[in-house]
């Protein structure tokens, strides 16, 4: 069988996917990727990979008419060209036009919804004009569709609720997982108290709201340490690097990394102050190498936290009550190992990647 994966990022369909990639090429069928080009490192691991990859045209931000039917055309082509049985994509502009190209090709379809994304956010005019075109062409793209997975069941309910798929259609998985092996259990350090938070620089990630937090607790603990690590975006919800660097007396920010488990081993709590997600593979991974988890009540981060067990909650947007518990922590340093090898026992139990690339292959008959 010859399955194409779709993702809008390159970096994350390869790194994110891999585990799914290697599962479905155990079952000896073939795996092509597609997205947007790649760079040499990327095709390198590709190679490694041991699949095909076939670059298409895709502008992820912003609306565009002429950029988004190139797309379409760019799909239509490729689905022609390379005949895939069955076509697997996930990100809100592969998974419509994916979608559409499918039904157009009379090709198997599947839907992975990883998260909501900036169109389903906030209440302004043009939000909600993103929300109903956004709606309306998921409802176009998943009309074929063989079954569309959700990452949280609040996303599920919401596009069951605007009548974009019906019930019958959904599934549920714990997130992309996490390999247990690579982000394996490592002690905290001796030093004070450390937080992280890893994201692209995105506002809906929190990463103001961090900030603000950091500033509250460094006038009381000057010893404790934030750090940010993450990639600049180029979206509409972009934090700038110069109002990131503006935070340098509170917070340190590392750039971007490809390997983000020096960064864990190094810290004792990590945060993730999220508007939305789907299910933030960044904490999956803090949680699997036996980090407390602070986040937010929000759709995605809250499926992360047992409260009180493995972390805490906080309301969205909340700069005062995300310190307060990072105060907590600091006075509380001796609950966080216990709270981590509790994190450690959940990513195992729930999030293990074998675990949830299991559901995936079953979902997609293969």
């Amino acid at each position: 069988m010859r399955i194409l994966i779709l993702g809008t990022v390159p970096n994350d369909l390869l790194n994110f996917r891999a585990d799914l990639i290697k599962d479905i090429l155990k079952k000896d069928h073939e795996v092509i990727a597609s997205s947007s080009s790649l760079d040499s490192k990327l095709n390198v691991y590709v190679k490694k990979l041991g699949i095909t990859y076939e670059p298409i045209f895709l502008n992820r931000h912003g609306l565009s008419l002429v950029g988004d039917i190139r797309t379409l055309i760019n799909l239509l082509n490729l689905f022609k060209n390379r005949k895939p049985h069955l076509v697997l994509a996930h990100g809100i502009k592969l998974v419509i036009w994916g979608g559409i190209a499918s039904s157009l090709r009379n090709i198997p379809f599947y839907a992975l919804i990883t998260g909501l994304g900036f169109a389903f956010q906030g209440k302004s005019l043009k939000r909600r004009f993103l929300t109903k075109l956004a709606s309306f062409l998921y409802k176009l793209a998943l009309r074929n569709s063989k079954a569309v997975i959700f990452q949280n069941k609040d996303n599920r309910d919401l596009f069951i609720k605007k009548g974009i798929v019906p019930l019958s259609k959904t599934h549920l998985v714990n997130g992309s997982g996490v390999d247990i092996k690579k982000f394996g259990f490592t002690k905290r350090p001796e030093t004070f108290v450390s937080f992280l938070l890893v994201s692209r620089l995105l506002g809906e990630k929190g990463l103001r709201e961090y900030a603000a937090a950091a500033r509250i607790v460094k006038d009381k603990f000057p010893e404790a340490k934030f750090c940010i690590v993450g990639a600049e975006d180029a979206s509409l919800d972009a934090i700038s690097i110069d109002e990131v660097n503006s935070w340098s007396d509170y917070v340190l920010y590392n750039g971007s990394t490809d390997d983000v488990r020096p960064y864990i081993e190094k810290c004792h709590v990590y945060v993730l102050p999220s508007y939305h997600e789907g299910l933030p593979r960044s904490t999956l991974e803090a949680m699997s190498m036996g980090c407390p988890i602070l986040t937010t009540n929000a759709s995605g981060c809250k499926e992360t936290v047992i409260e009180g067990v493995n972390g805490y909650m906080v309301q969205i947007g909340s700069s005062e009550q995300l310190a307060k518990k990072m105060i907590w922590f600091i006075e509380n340093k001796d609950k966080i190992p216990l709270m981590g090898k509790e994190s450690r026992i959940i990513a195992e139990r729930k999030f293990d990647v074998r675990k949830v690339n299991k559901d995936m292959l079953r979902i997609l008959g293969i």
